[in-house]
């Protein structure tokens, strides 16, 4: 076994808490002595231990001295500071490790290589950078929240078929993509913090916008409604359902007084942001978002929506399939409702883009803004 073969370990444990950790990162460790594997361990979610200290523990558990000697692997820089939990530097030295290998540096600009500067200092052997970019994009989102952007970290979700369209002329949606595609869909709802989505998608469809995937534990993402003047119906499913998540509403500064009480007597949270150019202000939208600690956000909305962000300069990552369909007319629903630009060159381009198959699905991704930016 290599260095290479235990980090993708790690990365791979660190999977495990995906969508459970936030406001933490998710974060994977393995502990090894003598090229032997003897302790694993993830970090759970946010305020329990963290990875380093689980795969510390479970390598003591089988034998007390079985890390005197031994090398950790972990794909984030161990803490060096005291929150709810003591620093990782600390547990890892009184372990009697005696070698750390690290993926990539906390990328807090008041703490980066501060665990690893106190390792050194203390004569442990630390190595960073392996598995770098596979770890950086791990907690992209965290990275992109925590370097000092302090918004949302937004990933716009599409679907369509060949010919571009989001739905018939008549609003029949169901189903452009197969069941491979929407089970990825559920998955990537559940690593993030909240999910968007239009008035139109939300009085046309009545979505739950839950997160489901079969004999997996999961977690909601909050919902998040662009209703400017508050139409919503109060017997909605973003309501009236259980769910371990809550619903924001986005109303515009005109929207009713006595609906904003009455949705907000049924656990429903308002936020008012500004219109610009007659729609809500989308900027302003994730300057609040961020305030409230939401560091993730899947736009899944309709044409307009997907429009508005894209042009509001939101969006960080496209994630869209294509499905082998075709209506093969012009009156069907478009994936970007709106005026688009009159030059190619002027067009979004995508970079860093990936494809993989789902079934007979194709999905592309691809990013608008580098969510690591030196």
């Amino acid at each position: 076994m290599t260095d290479h073969d235990h980090m993708r370990e790690a990365l791979c444990l660190a999977l495990k808490g995906k969508g459970f950790t936030s406001p933490n990162p998710c974060v994977g460790a393995v502990v090894v002595k003598n090229n032997v594997v003897v302790g694993r361990g993830w970090h759970r979610a946010a305020g329990m231990a963290h990875a380093e200290v689980e795969a510390i523990e479970d390598a003591q558990t089988t034998a007390p001295d079985s890390t005197e000697s031994a090398t950790i692997y972990v794909t984030l820089e161990p803490c060096n500071h005291f929150g709810k939990t003591p620093p990782c530097t600390h547990k890892i030295i009184n372990a009697g490790i005696t070698r750390v290998v690290v993926g990539c540096k906390d990328p807090n600009p008041y703490v980066s290589g501060g665990g690893i500067r106190y390792l050194k200092e203390k004569g442990i052997q630390v190595e960073q950078g392996l598995l770098e970019k596979e770890s950086q994009a791990l907690i992209e989102d965290f990275i992109w929240y925590t370097r000092e952007n302090k918004t949302p970290f937004v990933i716009l979700k599409c679907a369509s078929t060949l010919d571009g369209r989001i739905a018939t002329a008549t609003g029949d949606s169901q189903w452009i993509t197969n069941e491979k595609s929407r089970s990825h869909v559920h998955k990537i709802r559940h690593e993030m913090d909240a999910i968007l989505i239009g008035s139109g998608t939300l009085n046309a469809d009545d979505p739950s916008l839950t997160s489901r995937i079969e004999n997996t534990r999961t977690k909601d993402p909050i919902r998040i409604i662009l209703d400017s003047k508050l139409s919503i119906d109060e017997n909605a499913q973003v309501i009236t359902q259980e769910s371990n998540a809550g619903t924001i509403i986005v109303a515009g500064p005109k929207a009713c007084p006595e609906k904003k009480k009455t949705l907000e007597k049924k656990g429903v949270q308002v936020l008012e942001v500004s219109l610009k150019k007659g729609r809500l202000d989308l900027s302003q939208l994730m300057i609040k978002l961020g305030a409230m600690n939401i560091q993730s956000l899947l736009i899944e909305g309709g044409g307009k929506v997907a429009a508005s962000a894209l042009k509001a300069g939101i969006v960080n990552k496209v994630l869209f399939f294509l499905a082998p369909k075709l209506l093969g007319g012009s009156d069907g629903k478009p994936v970007f409702d709106g005026k688009g630009p009159e030059k190619i060159c002027d067009a979004f381009e995508l970079k860093q883009t990936r494809v993989k198959m789902f079934g007979t699905d194709v999905l592309i991704t691809g990013y608008l803004k580098d969510p690591m930016p030196e």
